[in-house]
């Protein structure tokens, strides 16, 4: 099987989305886009871990189940901490109910950790990060103050973790 060479588009990728932002505030300001240095520096280190754990994991597995359910499982958790820093899944970007989503991305990391990003361990990784997703809106609905849009949609960030899980127990 040949060998994926996605890291020159891969980078370049993650360079150009976080060019996005400086570009809309320099040249589209009614856009409303007003990041700030910290703002920079955030996305590039989430992008960059991205990236990192991205190469890792296509380098790592030889099936196409393992190397698009690594990516798939990179992407929510990309998209996690992307929406928890940048508005908030539950309520606003301070609210302290965003920390749960910690835990989903803990359970996630430290789980395909012990896994050894072994396939069968992978998919149990993701299969509790999918639950500890539900459980998480589980708790939100339990607290009462948060519209049902934003309990659906914590409930659906389930399902990429999910689908991850689906292809680690192909791929193994």
């Amino acid at each position: 099987m040949r060998t994926l060479r996605l890291h020159p588009w891969l980078w370049s990728g993650a360079a150009a989305l976080l060019l996005l932002p400086a570009l809309a505030m320099r040249f589209y300001p009614q856009a409303g886009v007003a990041w700030t240095a910290l703002d920079f520096v955030a996305m590039g280190v989430l992008l960059a871990a991205a990236c990192g754990a991205l190469e890792l994991g296509l380098r790592r597995g030889r099936a196409l189940a393992y190397r698009a359910g690594f990516a798939l499982a990179v992407g929510a958790a990309l998209l996690t901490a992307w929406v928890n820093l940048a508005v908030g899944m539950l309520g606003r970007a301070g609210d302290p109910a965003n920390a749960l989503f910690i835990v989903v991305l803990a359970v996630a990391v430290l789980g395909s950790a012990r896994a050894r990003l072994r396939a069968p361990g992978m998919a149990r990784a993701m299969a509790a990060a999918a639950l500890m997703q539900l459980a998480t809106a589980g708790i939100a609905v339990g607290m009462g103050r948060f519209a049902p849009v934003e309990l659906v949609l914590t409930a659906c960030f389930a399902l990429p973790w999910a689908l991850a899980a689906v292809l680690f127990r192909k791929a193994g």
